[in-house]
């Protein structure tokens, strides 16, 4: 019996180290860029880049959560984004591609953001697109600080890029 319960504990620790080794080489899924503006505040938004799955690729006219996940818009200063004011907070973000137009959506549920619920948006900006040289497989996502107070999002999947500014209150 005892030998037993040594070999049950040998192979729990032996199967924890396993699992504990395969999330240390698990690539990091999350990526995060930010923006500075000219007063030292910033925002930042923290997206998931793995790669999609088929349930995860963009649908024309549909809600698209890349990776599985919406975009988390983190900020230290109230923004305006397609004239609505964001006060300072966190927000989900989704992207509603179509084939000529992309639409970035904030929306105040944080709280079970993989259930997107279209009465929670705060506010639907048109993208600007523009066409990709070297089409990324999966999605990028970067900031541009082009002004003292404004900061435009672009994001990059397969040919498409599509842009977008918020600008501090």
């Amino acid at each position: 019996m005892r030998v037993l319960a040594a070999f049950i504990v040998l192979m729990s620790q032996s199967l924890l180290c396993a699992a504990a080794f395969a999330q240390a080489e698990a690539p990091d899924q999350t990526a995060t860029i930010t923006c500075d503006f000219s007063d030292g505040n910033e925002i930042t938004v923290q997206y998931n880049n793995s790669a999609n799955s088929e349930r995860d690729q963009p649908r024309n006219g549909k809600v698209w959560l890349p990776g599985g996940s919406p975009m988390t818009l983190f900020t230290q200063v109230p923004l305006v984004l397609n004239h609505v004011e964001l006060p300072v907070g966190a927000y989900s973000m989704y992207v509603i591609p179509n084939k000529k137009d992309w639409t970035l959506v904030v929306s105040k549920n944080v709280s079970s953001p993989k259930t997107y619920d279209e009465k929670q948006d705060l506010v639907r900006a048109p993208m600007e697109m523009g066409g990709v040289n070297s089409p990324p497989k999966r999605l990028q996502a970067s900031f541009a600080h082009i002004a003292p107070k404004q900061c435009s999002i672009r994001l990059y999947y397969e040919t498409n890029g599509a842009f977008v500014e918020f600008n501090e209150k």
